[in-house]
């Protein structure tokens, strides 16, 4: 790409795209045009190489343009097979369901496909408000689940949240880890509590040990639904397949998102038991009371299947694991004493350093 073309593209982001976006850009000097990605580098129009730590938010988990991956949705194409299929079973989806069920355990083994995290958890609040026949909703200060309507209405941020008010009624905000408020809160008798494994945008803060498992007591002490948002956490990152499976507990409703379309294809997942499927959805009258025109499409389906099987015969998350393991020694070594670096933490390859003053007098007073 030439200067000029680096230009235009620029112009034509600022006028038809997010003009506030580009302005921020250019005052940090992050204003270039990336042109090629592999692997974990990136390299932008004047060839400049950089080595990607963002990874599309959590998305890009097998790196940028995996050549297996790559190969299959080639193959996809040449076949010619149907890509949207609405007048009977897909094949693409039926095997993606298929594998997810395998790999989740029992008795996840229905999916609802979707094509964004904010999606796929949406489809979580819904299920959950069928089957329960209940409106409330509990989730914890700090999480994040889409900018949706329906996903805004149960995250803390609330320069995120303040323009879109009122959101949706009846939903209550709970700390991570307090098991006494989310106990307070489902006495309120909600539909779901819906709480990621590991708190990503909100500072990959842990949860205290065992609290998922008491949190799954007391929903099912409430008749509450658990709703576990993997979108962040799942496809390998944290060490395994899916954190919970660190937790020694299965979610009622399991949310995928993010790397499970291998950086390539937008697909989400959220898969659930058959009987709460069937509660829900399971007559004729209320088969189709959830799902979109591209929900499940032929190709973001092959491009999850490759991204799964790429995920196991490689041993991607044992590997984060333990380059994770590795990772978290590095930077408390190479970071022990920073007078600006209060705390690193992290499971696998989610990992956090939380900037800030460690104590009164530091360099930022002087």
């Amino acid at each position: 790409m030439s200067s000029a073309e680096s230009n235009s593209t620029v112009e034509k982001f600022a006028r038809h795209v997010n003009p506030a976006f580009v302005k921020l850009l250019g005052l940090f000097g992050y204003g270039r045009v990336f042109v090629r990605a592999e692997g974990t580098r990136l390299w932008d129009e004047d060839g400049r190489e950089y080595l990607d730590f963002l990874s599309g938010f959590g998305a890009i988990n097998l790196g940028h343009s995996h050549p297996q991956l790559n190969l299959r949705l080639q193959e996809f194409l040449t076949a010619k097979v149907p890509n949207l299929i609405h007048v009977g079973p897909s094949p693409a989806m039926a095997e993606l369901a298929e594998r997810l069920a395998a790999l989740a355990g029992d008795p996840l083994e229905v999916a609802m496909f979707s094509s964004s995290g904010s999606e796929a958890v949406e489809a979580g609040l819904k299920l959950a408000r069928a089957v329960t026949r209940r409106a409330g909703i509990v989730y914890c200060t700090g999480g994040f689940h889409g900018t949706s309507l329906g996903t805004l209405s149960v995250m803390g941020g609330d320069r995120m949240r303040a323009p879109f008010e009122p959101l949706l009624s009846d939903c209550h905000a709970v700390p991570f880890g307090d098991l006494a408020a989310l106990e307070r809160a489902l006495s309120h008798k909600a539909g779901a509590f819906v709480v990621e494994p590991i708190l990503g945008e909100g500072g990959v803060l842990l949860p205290p040990s065992g609290y998922l498992r008491e949190a799954q007591r007391l929903c099912n002490k409430s008749s509450t639904l658990l709703i576990l948002d993997e979108v962040q956490t799942g496809i390998g990152r944290t060490g395994a397949m899916f954190a919970f499976q660190a937790e020694g507990l299965v979610p009622d409703v399991l949310v995928l998102g993010k790397a499970l379309g291998g950086g390539l294809a937008p697909i989400s997942a959220t898969v659930t038991s058959s009987r709460l499927h069937q509660k829900a959805y399971g007559t004729i009258d209320r088969f189709d009371l959830h799902g979109s025109t591209f929900s499940g499409n032929g190709f973001a389906c092959a491009a999850a299947l490759g991204t799964l099987q790429i995920v196991e015969s490689e041993r991607l998350a044992e590997n984060a694991r333990a380059r994770g393991e590795d990772l978290l020694s590095g930077l408390r070594n190479a970071l022990a004493g920073h007078p600006l670096v209060r705390e690193i933490r992290g499971r696998g390859l989610l990992v956090g350093i939380e900037l800030g003053p460690r104590e009164q007098g530091n360099l930022l007073q002087k």
